[in-house]
């Protein structure tokens, strides 16, 4: 068993995708338009095209914006993105003019940052031990 996809909600469709394929630089893979304004849109790495996919999920359903409220309150992030350099990447979309909410912290073999995806979401980035 695998985990082949998983989702952030996001308040736009259209703004989620240009940051997360613009600023993080992961790339389109399917974009199918559901209904009226909605579409199945998701995003997997260059690296993976046929790995894990992530799915920008409109967050219309009631439940999401408490949800993701007491998250935020808490900065507790959504999800977490595996980087090869924390602190590299920390630079690069900081000079991208992404927000931060955690510069990066070393936790044991662990080092992680945490920034808001400008769509609703805290994402934390970390560097996995070998």
């Amino acid at each position: 068993m695998k985990i082949h996809l998983t989702s952030v909600f996001v308040d736009d469709q259209a703004k989620a995708l240009r940051f997360y394929t613009e600023v993080l630089g992961f790339v389109k893979k399917y974009d199918v338009p559901l209904g009226e304004t909605d579409r199945w849109l998701t995003v997997v790495s260059p690296e993976e095209p046929g790995g894990t996919e992530l799915l920008l999920e409109p967050a219309g359903h009631p439940a999401v914006k408490p949800y993701r409220d007491a998250l935020g309150a808490d900065g507790i992030p959504l999800a977490q993105f595996a980087v090869a350099d924390v602190r590299a990447e920390y630079e690069r979309l900081s000079g991208l003019g992404v927000r931060f909410t955690q510069e990066p912290v070393e936790m044991g073999p662990v080092t992680t940052a945490v920034f808001d995806d400008t769509c609703g979401n805290l994402i934390q980035i970390a560097t996995q031990p070998e």
